[in-house]
């Protein structure tokens, strides 16, 4: 066994024991403590809940609604800690929860650039999820909005990777690579679309602008 697979393996099985014997509130739990110090990416347990869907012992409604519970309670640690204890109190616990100055100026960075989107979408990043609650605290965003954001971008992923890992049952380790697949052949086809859109408009305010031909 190669060392890319050892770990997912093991992370795997840990989950599984978890799930089968916890199930929903094992499963919030799991996806919570993701969010803070992500001991096991949600990449593994929301396919592997989804696997779970496919075989009947978890329903899919039930479950994406567990693994959005735990994201947005982690998530509201995370914004109550930059809230209520600015840069200070982040970066006194950045050691546990993975973030250092120079990741946390990125983050901010987002926030103060996109807003919204970044609480919103930074929900589907790996890397970002843990974290964009912190910039959004230390912004003082308010707190019904946050927590809005927050559902509907983890209700959105949680959603894509169950239903990956129930469609493809047996093999639901792809589930994260198909799910990433079809979110990048999306965001390509809205790219090629934008491009059309605006050559399309500038051909048209040319064509306007050089005006009749001469008679």
């Amino acid at each position: 066994m190669t060392p890319a697979i050892l770990p997912l393996a093991v992370s795997s099985q840990t989950v599984r024991s978890a799930i089968a014997t916890g199930g929903y509130p094992a499963l919030a739990l799991l996806v919570l403590l993701e969010n803070l110090f992500p001991p096991i990416p949600s990449e593994v347990v929301l396919p592997l809940a989804g696997y779970y869907v496919e075989r009947g012992t978890l329903a899919f409604v039930p479950a994406v609604a567990a693994s959005t519970a735990g994201p947005l309670a982690g998530a509201l640690i995370l914004y109550g800690l930059g809230r209520l204890g600015g840069r200070p109190l982040v970066l006194r616990y950045g050691r546990l929860l993975r973030v250092d100055d120079e990741r946390l100026r990125r983050a901010e960075d987002w926030f103060a650039r996109y807003g919204d989107a970044v609480v919103l979408l930074g929900r589907m990043v790996p890397d970002a999820r843990s974290v964009v609650s912190v910039p959004a605290g230390l912004a003082r965003m308010g707190l019904i909005r946050f927590c809005v954001l927050t559902t509907l971008g983890s209700a959105a992923w949680n959603a894509l990777l169950i239903g990956a890992g129930w469609a493809l049952g047996a093999y639901w380790r792809g589930a994260s690579d198909a799910v990433r697949l079809g979110l990048l052949v999306v965001l390509v086809v809205v790219a090629a679309a934008a491009v059309v859109v605006v050559v399309v408009r500038r051909r048209s305010r040319r064509a306007r602008g050089a005006g009749p031909p001469p008679t």
